[in-house]
């Protein structure tokens, strides 16, 4: 029997999460065959119609989401303002100057509308610009579920631009989600924009593409990148949502947050959870409480909790050498907050949805990157570039304790797999990385880095 505090919201939510298991299934058996899919299926409540909402005041809602989907029990969920305040976003910047470039495939067909209601609704200005580069015509929703790409655009383009409104927006819509596809998209666009922020809220694990055909793309990939960063662009990569082992039978990291040239980004939930991370139900404003893994093998039928595993495919990159006891690139490199009962509102019409996942974490940690950035030029100095290097030098230096929240407590064991993931502990591990941001604090001091 379910436990009945879980049961309406299992119901909501297993139909997305499920997608995404099935869709990873798919691709961990597509290896071999030249080229393979991403999986972006963000775990996601579906909630009321938009046109139900206008004129309603949202960020009354405190951090009980309660009235909004309905659920027996408290669901606890974030607006823009609350997740700024909790880590400590400076009011002071906006990403002035800058250009985030978001890549999914298929897009979503009503991004512009779904940008400008999540804006009125949360009290945001529109972005000097949004360029979006149309991968599909179609949008429909095929094997490999354009439609769940499309919850994950308005999640890409809404969240990067609730950390840095005032950056320029550039969304790149890849035709289909294979790796050449992302890749062709990637080389043709991102090559535009010199000194922008990359964010990719997909992957697939290492697993499915470590060697026979499949190799073609991620070596492409990884061209890309480093090309990307010659052009001095930061690029972002979420780490997935289904634990050490990916979904598999054994641990693997996620391509392409397992790249040297990438930031990987992991996830945590409150501590104490639901409420930690922002403990204010009653208000619009908190400050940061505190997290742990994220880790939700009860909040839906279908288990999550944060990727992070050792590579596969690439050594030790030297920014991680002599690090963590591995010899090989490790993931994630940072965390943001991933709670599915704990998430973040987005705006896809018709309706608006309770969303979570290491997804959640790549385009914010952007729009952190846009903030640093406008602050480098006001500084003359240049953007960030390959942002792991100056990451890992502040974890070694004594402002570590100022910059991240070092996340301590938890486990990314996936809920009914025998194979034991990796746990948190001081310092840099396999789960939550070096931690999750005090994004005042780190960006005086990315500032101060070459």
């Amino acid at each position: 029997m379910k436990h009945p505090r879980r049961s309406r919201l299992a119901l909501l939510v297993v139909l997305a999460v499920g997608a995404a298991v099935a869709a990873l299934a798919a691709t961990a058996g597509a290896a071999g065959n030249g080229d393979f899919n991403y999986v972006a299926n963000p775990p996601a409540v579906k909630g009321p119609a938009v046109s139900a909402l206008v004129g309603k005041h949202l960020p009354g809602l405190g951090n009980d989401c309660t009235p909004l989907f309905g659920t027996p029990f408290t669901v606890s969920c974030y607006d823009p303002t609350q997740i700024r305040n909790a880590y400590d976003v400076p009011s002071g910047l906006t990403g002035a100057g800058q250009t985030i470039v978001i890549v999914d495939a298929y897009g979503d067909p009503t991004i512009e509308d779904d940008l400008a209601i999540f804006d009125a609704f949360f009290g945001l200005p529109d972005p000097p610009s949004f360029t979006i580069y149309h991968g599909s015509n179609t949008q429909k929703a095929g094997p490999h579920e354009a439609a769940g790409w499309a919850l994950e655009t308005a999640l890409d383009v809404e969240w990067a631009h609730a950390i840095a409104p005032g950056a320029a927006l550039v969304l790149a819509e890849a035709p289909s989600s294979s790796g050449n596809a992302i890749n062709s998209t990637e080389k043709n666009i991102v090559s535009k924009y010199p000194g922008a922020i990359v964010s990719q809220s997909f992957g697939i694990n290492e697993n499915a593409i470590k060697g026979n055909g499949n190799n073609i793309q991620w070596k492409q990939a990884n061209k890309n990148y480093q090309a990307f960063a010659a052009l001095g662009d930061t690029v972002l990569a979420s780490a997935g949502d289904f634990g050490a082992t990916s979904g598999t039978s054994s641990n693997t990291a996620d391509y392409p947050a397992s790249d040297p040239y990438v930031t990987g980004v992991g996830g945590t939930q409150g501590l104490p959870y639901p409420l930690g991370l922002c403990p204010s139900p009653s208000s619009d404003t908190c400050s940061y409480g505190g997290e742990q893994v994220w880790n939700e093998p009860a909040v839906a039928d279908v288990p999550l909790a944060t990727g992070g595993a050792p590579s596969q495919i690439f050594p030790a990159p030297a920014y991680q050498a002599g690090l963590n006891g591995y010899d090989v690139r490790t993931t994630p490199d940072v965390a943001y907050n991933a709670a599915l009962n704990g998430g973040v509102l987005v705006v896809q019409l018709p309706n608006i949805y309770l969303v979570g996942g290491t997804s959640c974490g790549s385009p914010q940690w952007a729009g952190i990157f846009a903030l640093a950035n406008q602050a480098r030029a006001s500084a003359g100095k240049g953007p960030i570039g390959l942002a792991n290097p100056a990451l890992y030098a502040i974890y070694k230096s004594a402002r570590y304790g100022a910059d991240f929240h070092d996340v301590t407590v938890g486990n990314n064991t996936l809920a009914g797999q025998p194979v034991q993931g990796f746990s948190a502990g001081t310092g840099y591990d396999l789960t939550t990385g070096i931690g999750t941001p005090d994004v005042a604090n780190l960006i005086t001091d990315l500032v101060a880095q070459p």
